[in-house]
C-alpha cells in the first residue's frame, strides 16, 4: 500500500500484479480501495492493477468545498504518471466510480483502452436533486448513521447478504466515511452533466446493470449504455455495491469484455 501526493492531494493507492497492461479500479461513493479486495487479485497474474481511495474517501485526503469530475479524472492521470505508466489503460468503476472512469476516457482518450462500469452514476434527475441535497445536509449535521439504513436497504439488497460477515464489514466501513467529504462527492454528482461527452466516447465500453440495484435500477444503466456509441450492456444479478457483493460475477464480466476487445 502506498500514499502518494498527486494532483495536489494525498492519495492512498496500491499497484499490484505484473504485465504490460494496466487496469485501474475506481470504487463507489462511500467506498474505498477495499471495495475491490476480492476482484483485484483475480487480475494480478495477467496485468498491473491500480486501485486507490478517491480524494475524500478512505484514507485519502479529505475533501472540502467543490469537487469536479475533471479533478477526479486528473487524479488518476497523476497517479499513473507517479507510477510511470504512460500507455493506454483499461478502467473499471462502480457507481460514481463509473462516472469517474467514463470521464477519464472522455478527458484522456489517448490513455484509455476500454472502460467497464457498473450502475454508473452519471448524474441526478432534476426531480431528485432538491430532496437529495436536503438529505446531504442532514448527513453533514448528524453523520453517516443518519443514512445507513436506507443506503444499505437500497444498495445492498437483503438477497445478497448470504455472506453476512462481508455485509457487516462493508456496512461498518461505510459508516466510517467523513460526512463532509461524502457530501462533497455527492454534490459533484448532482452537478454533473455527462450526456454530451458520453456520446463522444471512442473506446470500447461495457455497462453493467444490477437486477437487485434499488439505488440506480438496471433500466438506468441500460439507458446510459444507449447514449454511448457501440457500448455493450449486460444485466447481472447484483446490487449497487456490486464489486463487494458479487466479486466473481464482476471479475468475470470485466475479464471477458477486456479480452473480447483486446484491451
Amino acid at each position: 500500500m502506498d500514499f502518494i501526493e498527486a494532483n495536489g492531494v494525498g492519495l492512498r493507492c496500491e499497484l499490484s500484479g505484473a504485465g504490460d497492461r494496466t487496469l485501474v479500479l475506481v470504487h463507489e461513493m462511500g467506498g474505498s480501495l477495499e471495495s475491490w479486495d476480492d476482484v483485484a487479485p483475480r487480475f494480478a497474474k495477467t496485468r498491473r492493477v491500480l486501485r486507490y481511495d478517491t480524494r475524500g474517501a478512505g484514507l485519502s485526503q479529505k475533501a472540502r468545498g467543490e469537487l469536479s469530475l475533471d479533478t477526479m479524472a486528473d487524479d488518476i492521470a497523476a497517479l499513473l504518471d507517479a507510477y510511470g505508466i504512460s500507455g493506454k489503460v483499461a478502467l473499471a468503476g462502480i457507481a460514481v466510480g463509473g462516472a469517474i472512469a467514463l470521464h477519464f476516457a472522455a478527458r484522456f482518450p489517448q490513455r484509455s483502452s476500454a472502460v467497464v462500469v457498473g450502475s454508473p452514476a452519471t448524474g441526478i434527475a432534476a426531480a431528485r436533486r432538491v430532496p437529495a441535497l436536503e438529505r446531504l445536509k442532514k448527513i453533514e449535521a448528524e453523520g453517516m448513521a443518519f443514512a445507513v439504513e436506507d443506503s444499505m436497504q437500497n444498495g445492498y439488497a437483503p438477497e445478497l447478504r448470504g455472506d453476512l460477515k462481508r455485509f457487516e464489514r462493508f456496512r461498518a466501513r461505510w459508516l466510517g466515511n467523513d460526512p463532509s467529504s461524502y457530501a462533497a462527492i455527492w454534490r459533484m454528482l448532482a452537478n454533473a452533466d455527462m450526456e454530451g461527452e458520453l456520446a463522444r466516447l471512442s473506446c470500447p465500453v461495457l455497462v453493467i446493470g444490477g437486477s437487485l440495484d434499488r439505488v440506480r435500477p438496471a433500466a438506468m444503466a441500460e439507458g446510459t449504455a444507449r447514449t454511448i456509441p457501440g457500448a455493450r450492456y449486460a444485466e447481472l444479478r447484483t446490487g449497487h455495491y456490486m464489486s463487494v457483493q458479487t466479486p466473481e460475477l464482476i471479475s468475470d464480466a470485466i475479464d471477458d469484455f477486456l479480452r473480447s476487445v483486446a484491451a
